[in-house]
């Protein structure tokens, strides 16, 4: 089974070096025959890559240890299901579930690409199979996942224990789901350049290709994000790490070009920005992937510290986004620019929306590389942390999020930016209210934290009232509301979801960093610590056996403000022999919005147990809200409109013969 998983690979970049060539061979001549031949090719080459990952899985379930990339990240005591998760736990795992996800794109675009250009159609999975056979290569050539061991080890040395938790088994696959689906808008964009033209199809696919991409990537962040959260042990959900910005930044481009998407499609206007925007995030998606494998980071993320690695993934870096850029710059005087607009307008807003998102994306680059120049140039080490990413992110964003309630009440072409506030007027006395409360009822010196309130309020509140007009609820009756509700397009509920998922996330950003209350003592067995009004009293440390592990459990009992009892929580410290290592585990109880946490440190030289409390109140609204981003995404993407390629030429009726006895 490993040596048909190896062949299969190589067959599956054979296989892309054929959609590579020959389909744009056939556009470029005219040749159907040869254009067609990009549809079984990806279909292959996906079935391929398929049976090939299924081969890398299958030795991990059964700890075939006679296989290095097993020995290397599985155990036989390691639960099954992360012997599954571990095959994408490493580099050369993970590399091979990324170009899986690739092809899988690709042969998405050959079965249901029917309504394209078959021109175009061509060039798109032509572009897709170069990247496709480029990350072939590199895996063949400095990443195989299937090489032997001879003789075979009796044992594996397990998977990173840290990387043993069911937030594994989401966070990677939808992460690349987000990276790699920029990669079809990416070759969209390439053959638009190519053809030098773009047309009602190119407008309707990059759409749809961009939400599906931003949906995962955003429950990609998420799920990393709450992942780190509860097993590091550290409290927080946000730590500026290089890695964490190789994923934002896409996601920022992402989101510019998801909205630039929406003014081409509608009013055929930036044609020439969204070209750019594509080719632009997944150039970030790449930039990600070379800071993760390329050893230039040190990161708790990254995979590979190998410099040859590194220098292949940044001659495919170059080769992409340096060859892209310039035949961006080649083309892109001879493609119309597309519509004109006022600048007060709903294209006037989403334009403006994309220059500050693109600006952001720019301050975080600039802080993750940095560090990076410096070293090279100077062969001085330096850090750039939360602060530097505060001063400049944080006002670029301001702005933005004052501005979104505002893009859905303009109308097209030429808005009254009068009557949109007028619109919006309760929506702001709501937020205003919000801000003030904060510093009335809570904390008369939270000036910040009641602003940060104040606006999450104003895009929830906006959000709300987009709704609230659009489907007339207090000015007609209820029947008429509701069928104006019905009869809403399903994209505009994506967008006041996507927008309600933000202000929630800011709500929860907004209260953990500044209310959270935190208390770190050492503590015996009944000793008892009170942290924002929750009394904890340690009950002791208990041994226990996992699968593949020990650990010692320290258990509280809690006991609520009012004097309620609430339960135990636990927080233990486990230590894999296999691999030599301790992990944290965190002790988590959910109270409405709010969690309390617990976490173990290391006994002090008495043998107390350090214990860090924390009480963290809204800190669920933060994933909450991704995981409301992703639901507005998935009910755009059920839209009728995005499930199309391109309006049919509809058949002219035949007319019908007279009747002969007539």
């Amino acid at each position: 089974m490993v040596e048909t998983g190896h062949f299969a690979l190589v067959l599956a970049f054979a296989m892309a070096l054929v959609q590579s060539v020959v389909p744009i061979a056939g556009a470029r001549t005219g040749d159907e025959r040869l254009m067609a031949i990009g549809t079984p090719a990806a279909v292959t080459g996906f079935l391929l890559t398929a049976l090939s990952f299924a081969a890398l899985v299958t030795a991990y379930v059964q700890s075939d240890f006679s296989v290095a990339n097993v020995w290397e990240n599985s155990h036989s005591l390691q639960p099954l299901i992360y012997k599954i998760t571990g095959t994408w736990g490493n580099h050369e795992g993970s590399m091979l579930l990324w170009v899986l996800i690739l092809t899988l794109f690709g042969c998405l675009v050959a079965l249901f690409g029917g309504n394209l250009p078959p021109t175009l159609k061509a060039t798109v999975l032509s572009v897709q199979g170069w990247i496709g056979a480029a990350f072939f290569l590199f895996i063949l050539a400095t990443s195989n996942p299937f090489v032997r061991l001879n003789p075979a080890p009796i044992e594996g040395r397990e998977l990173n224990p840290v990387l043993q938790d069911l937030g594994l088994a989401i966070h990677p696959p939808l992460l690349y789901l987000g990276y790699v689906g920029f990669s079809i808008s990416f070759s969209f964009a390439v053959a638009a350049l190519i053809e030098g033209r773009i047309d009602a199809a190119w407008a309707r696919w990059v759409r749809p290709w961009t939400l599906l991409a931003w949906l995962c990537l955003t429950g990609g962040i998420s799920m990393g994000s709450y992942w780190a959260y509860y097993e590091l042990g550290w409290g927080g959900f946000w730590f500026w790490d290089p890695v964490e910005n190789a994923s934002f930044m896409p996601w920022l481009a992402g989101t510019a070009l998801l909205h630039s998407a929406i003014v081409m499609e509608k009013r055929s206007a930036l044609k020439i920005w969204t070209i750019l925007l594509a080719i632009l995030t997944f150039s970030f998606s790449l930039l990600g992937t070379f800071l993760v494998r390329s050893g230039v980071l040190t990161s708790v993320h990254a995979f590979a510290t190998d410099p040859s690695r590194g220098i292949f993934i940044l001659c495919i870096l170059t080769l992409f986004i340096g060859g892209s850029f310039a035949l961006f710059a080649f083309r892109a005087q001879t493609l119309a620019a597309g519509g004109l607009f006022h600048p007060i307008s709903r294209e006037g807003a989403l334009v403006l929306n994309n220059l500050f998102l693109t600006t952001a994306a720019a301050t975080v680059l600039v802080g993750t590389l940095y560090p990076l120049v410096i070293e090279a140039l100077t062969r001085d080490r330096i850090s750039v942390g939360a602060p530097f990413f505060e001063l400049t992110f944080v006002p670029v964003m301001v702005p933005l999020l004052l501005a979104v309630p505002f893009g859905p009440m303009l109308a097209w072409k030429r808005g009254d930016l009068y009557a949109a506030g007028q619109r919006l007027f309760a929506a702001f006395s709501l937020a205003l209210l919000a801000g003030i409360g904060v510093l009335l009822f809570i904390d008369r010196t939270a000036v910040f934290a009641a602003l940060g309130i104040g606006l999450a309020a104003w895009l929830l509140l906006g959000a709300a009232t987009d709704l609230v007009l659009r489907s007339g609820i207090g000015s007609v009756p209820a029947h008429v509301v509701w069928r104006r509700v019905v009869g809403l397009p399903r994209s505009v509920f994506g967008t006041a979801l996507a927008h309600m998922g933000l202000g929630l996330t800011l709500l929860g950003i907004v209260s953990v960093n500044t209310f959270q209350g935190e208390k770190i003592v050492a503590m015996n067995p009944g000793d008892n610590i009170a942290v924002s009004g929750y009394a904890l009293h340690f009950e002791g440390m208990k041994a226990a056996e996992g699968p593949n592990y020990s650990e010692n459990r320290g258990v509280f009992d809690v006991t609520a403000p009012d004097g309620r009892s609430l339960g135990t929580i636990s927080s233990a410290k486990r230590f894999f022999p296999a691999r030599q290592m301790p992990t944290t585990e965190s002790g988590i109880r959910t109270f409405g919005l709010g969690q309390l946490y617990v976490s173990l440190g290391d006994p002090d030289a008495s043998g107390a147990m350090v214990v860090r409390a924390w009480w963290k109140p809204l800190v669920v609204l933060i994933w909450m809200g991704g995981v409301v981003m992703m639901l507005g995404a998935a009910v755009s993407l059920l839209d009728r409109r995005l499930r199309v390629g391109a309006p049919s030429r509809r058949r002219k009726p035949v007319p019908k013969l007279a009747d002969s006895s007539s």
